[in-house]
């Protein structure tokens, strides 16, 4: 029997430390989680940071190589592997989506962070020589901190964990050379978040663009701009993306994926996915468990 594409929340991967958090060194860690090398799915979010290893890790099946001073984030839901080469050492975060609600007041505010976004593209930054010790401090302080069972230390935790986050998108804001107003960054985060609410029902730009109150010309204006690509890719590629997230799931079979991307048939969705990925989806899916399991 096939074994269905595993989906681990943070109490399966917290060894009992605290119920939605897990901060650790990573060598330790990879030591009592060798099965995450093969693909995955987290329900919680999930920081890296490389001090020392190499190889490749993917996200949402796009590869990098793995190097020091590497920090890479992850938002629930999205397909993680690793592929060691060596050693491997440094820092972890898991936490839940519920442990900051009752600390900040806007329960959106991870989502204003681009590297939380769901954009793989902006989720692997390589640290700037000037802010690795300052970061590497912060792990230090996180790992000492998440020892200790009292409630204070846990309010301690969030704020580091926040500054930790606001130093990293400073260097990201920093070394991005194509500045944009944060009206257009927010309208670009609206949208992807509704693409993201109903990429399989709503499939044009003139929807989306109607639920923003702005133009379809508009938002296409907007994505070119500031992604490179038009607004009928993005919603495209969200779909793309999710096929193949079904696809790992070797329980599920292609017209049952076809049912929940809301293709009026398995021919036709057979057509749209080797049109935009150049393999079928029996051909992707066999691709990703041979390169697993060699």
């Amino acid at each position: 029997m096939k074994k269905a594409f595993p989906v681990y929340d943070i109490c399966a991967l917290s060894d009992h430390q605290h119920e939605d958090l897990l901060v650790s060194r990573f060598a330790p860690y990879l030591q009592k989680h060798k099965n995450l090398s093969l693909p995955h799915k987290h329900t919680f979010y999930h920081v890296v940071l490389f001090t020392q290893g190499g190889g490749t890790h993917a996200i949402d099946f796009k590869t990098f190589p793995v190097k020091p001073h590497q920090i890479y984030f992850m938002a629930p839901g999205q397909v993680h592997r690793w592929n060691f080469e060596g050693p491997v050492d440094g820092y972890i975060i898991n936490f839940s989506a519920a442990f900051f609600q009752s600390f900040l007041l806007r329960p959106d505010y991870l989502d204003t962070f681009p590297f939380f976004s769901g954009n793989v593209n902006d989720e692997v930054i390589n640290l700037d020589i000037k802010s690795r010790d300052h970061i590497t401090d912060l792990f230090d302080q996180l790992v000492q901190e998440s020892a200790a069972p009292d409630k204070p230390g846990m309010d301690l935790i969030r704020v580091l964990m926040l500054q930790l986050f606001i130093t990293v998108a400073r260097q990201g804001v920093n070394s991005n050379h194509v500045a944009s107003s944060t009206y257009n960054y927010t309208l670009l985060q609206s949208f992807r978040k509704l693409v993201d609410l109903n990429f399989t029902t709503l499939k044009l730009p003139k929807d989306y663009a109607a639920l923003l109150y702005i133009t379809p010309n508009h938002l296409n204006a907007l994505c070119n701009d500031m992604l490179g690509l038009p607004a009928g890719e993005v919603i495209r590629d969200r779909v793309v993306l999710e096929a193949k997230r079904l696809l790992v799931n070797l329980d599920l079979n292609i017209a049952t994926i076809a049912g929940k991307l809301n293709f009026a048939d398995n021919s036709y969705f057979t057509k749209f996915f080797k049109k935009h990925t150049g393999t079928t989806p029996d051909e992707f899916r066999k691709q990703t468990l041979t390169h697993d399991t060699r």
